[in-house]
């Protein structure tokens, strides 16, 4: 079967000063032996060499911020989707804990960069989704059109996990917020059957499976990727933890009917992030 176009929905650039800002996902990384880019600064040509040789054709790019401050800055991001919009799609990031600063933040990342959504992750702050620093950036989102993104399920580097669980937290944001586009990064391990039952429950709740390669994805997600799943789940890598080529090889290798990969890889992409 020929891949079809792909849209990868969770990446991060490339960069040695990221790595080195990042030590809990240094460490994880080291210790699963993954992620080897992530110590080398890779410019924007050398990353569309990547996506070519995957087939892919755009990808997601975050800005990372942190309690200690910027790791990968939503500038930086936008010297790639400025050069390149057709292959790089921002995703900007702001500073949770001051929250009229970061509602400027990331409105003029989307009004002045044409970035396509809001990313923050739980566990970097030790705050689940329903505190109240993120309230003012959830009306944000629905104002502005985009998708509000985060991460679900355990956490990878020695952090806590429990902000990551989908139930109770997500799914109060969700009740709270129903106008609000959620998408639910890295499958939702171990509690993907609560992340499934929350984009069964919420029309606008979403999985994407960064962080997983395909040949790991739980049985029940692929079942529901074939089923009433269909439109409610995207393909992610986390690159640079994981190769772009190897993900890609391995989604093809899937046991997915042609329209249901066809979702999968790009159609639910374009229609989630206004693509």
């Amino acid at each position: 079967m020929e891949k079809p176009p792909i849209i990868d929905v969770w990446t991060q650039r490339a960069l040695v000063s990221m790595y080195e800002k990042m030590p809990e996902v240094a460490s994880l990384f080291k210790r699963s032996g993954s992620g080897g880019y992530s110590e080398k600064n890779l410019t924007a040509e050398q990353t569309i060499a990547l996506l070519d040789q995957a087939g892919i054709e755009k990808i997601l790019l975050r800005a990372w911020c942190r309690p200690e401050g910027w790791v990968c800055t939503n500038e930086q991001v936008f010297e790639f989707t400025s050069r390149y919009p057709d292959r790089f799609v921002g995703v900007a990031t702001v500073n949770l804990s001051k929250p009229v600063e970061a509602v400027k933040e990331l409105r003029r990342a989307v009004k002045d960069y044409g970035f396509k959504a809001l990313f923050v992750l739980p566990w970097l702050w030790n705050l689940p989704p329903n505190h109240k620093l993120y309230y003012p950036l959830y009306v944000e989102c629905i104002e502005l059109g985009i998708p509000f993104c985060t991460q679900v399920g355990q956490t990878g580097p020695l952090m806590p996990s429990e902000p990551g669980r989908p139930v109770p937290y997500l799914d109060e944001v969700a009740l709270t917020f129903p106008e609000l586009k959620i998408v639910g990064g890295h499958i939702g391990y171990p509690w993907t059957d609560e992340m499934i039952g929350l984009c069964m429950k919420h029309e606008n709740v979403y999985i994407d499976t960064s962080a997983y390669l395909p040949s790991y994805y739980p049985k029940q997600l692929l079942d529901y990727m074939k089923t009433s799943g269909r439109s409610k789940v995207l393909f992610g890598t986390n690159f640079p933890h994981l190769d772009f080529k190897k993900c890609t090889d391995q989604v093809m290798e899937l046991d997915l009917p042609l329209p249901s990969l066809k979702r999968f890889v790009y159609t639910n992409a374009k229609k989630v992030f206004g693509i």
